[in-house]
């Protein structure tokens, strides 16, 4: 080949670089860090935690339950401290009203004009605490937001600032003047997530470690150091969107999904946006475990999470003993996975 060749190919250092994709090594190790940071002040609890933060890389909302005092306002507030995001919290009651989570206007007789008060929903990490204790004109008060990241007062639409999630918790015990949440809303929740009681060696930690400062202050959600910015974590979950499924995969949720709808003891299955919510939180942990595509096993460890809450065990079912959780285990072993 001649040097004045015109099909001659650009020297090496010329050729443009291959594209390789989105640099998803990124997205995992902050995941790493995010974790790293957390455990510092939650003790045991490995699973929750890998849930919130499949959550946030995935851009959803999570339906917290669990008894009082295992750690779920905890965890959020050392969430919120990792990436330096403005934390909210809500103590719902039977007499709360719409307006105390949206905000309202009201006018001010000193400029002779009306202002709009913001109310606390305005944050990045909002912990909506007991949300079953609020009736459901105030629940409905949420959904707005958690669907459009928006909020409308007296006719005017106000955007949140992404990150923008919402925990809702639930008290799994005390249902005396509660207010079930309508499967609207409840879909609107991208995860349900279990707190459960820690290991004797965890809940030996946890209570030496609180115990050893004044007031058993001595784990403090808010000394968890910041590993990044709001940016970031929009960057984050970007990239996690990028994650590629194959359509066998897809194939695969839309068959457990549809499963719901057909399985012995289930009164109510899960519709088209709980597929849609498995494949977002099995990207979200194909990219914690440092990959750049989904596999069938992130279907499955992200199916119950999803679909708890999207289901309803049937009355017979239910006064056996049964819960929604061995009733799915035992529903979805049955739903054969593609070997990709």
């Amino acid at each position: 080949m001649t040097e004045n060749d015109p099909y001659a190919p650009p020297p090496a250092e010329e050729l443009p670089p291959a594209d390789t994709g989105p640099d998803l090594s990124r997205v995992t190790r902050l995941a790493d860090s995010l974790r790293a940071e957390i455990q510092k002040v939650v003790y045991g609890q490995g699973d929750t935690i890998t849930q919130v933060l499949a959550a946030l890389l995935a851009g959803g909302h999570v339906l917290l339950e669990g008894k009082p005092g295992l750690g779920k306002t905890h965890m959020v507030l050392a969430l919120a401290g990792t990436f330096g995001g403005d934390f909210g919290r809500l103590q719902f009651t039977p007499d709360m009203m719409p307006s105390d989570i949206t905000g309202f206007t009201i006018f001010d007789m000193k400029s002779q004009s009306f202002q709009t008060r913001r109310g606390p929903v305005f944050t990045n990490l909002l912990l909506a605490d007991e949300i079953n204790r609020a009736p459901a004109k105030t629940q409905a008060a949420l959904l707005e937001v958690m669907q459009e990241q928006q909020v409308t007062i007296d006719g005017n639409s106000l955007p949140v600032a992404p990150p923008f999630m919402c925990f809702a918790t639930q008290n799994p015990i005390e249902q005396e003047g509660t207010y079930p949440l309508p499967e609207a809303q409840l879909d609107r929740f991208l995860m349900k997530v279990i707190i459960d009681y820690p290991t004797m060696a965890e809940e030996l930690q946890v209570v030496s470690a609180v115990t050893s400062a004044p007031g058993a202050k001595g784990l403090d959600p808010r000394k968890v150091n910041q590993v990044c910015d709001s940016a970031v974590i929009i960057e984050a979950q970007r990239l996690t969107a990028a994650v590629k499924v194959v359509p066998e995969v897809i194939d695969y949720a839309l068959r457990l999904t549809r499963h719901t709808r057909e399985a012995h003891g289930m009164s109510l299955g899960a519709g088209t946006r709980g597929a849609i919510s498995l494949v977002q939180v099995a990207k979200a942990y194909a990219v914690m475990a440092g990959r750049d595509y989904v596999v069938p096993d992130d279907i499955k460890e992200a199916s119950l999470p999803v679909f708890r809450h999207r289901v309803q065990v049937a009355p017979e079912v239910a006064i056996s003993g049964q819960n929604v959780d061995d009733l799915l285990k035992s529903a979805l072993e049955s739903v054969a996975a593609p070997r990709v």
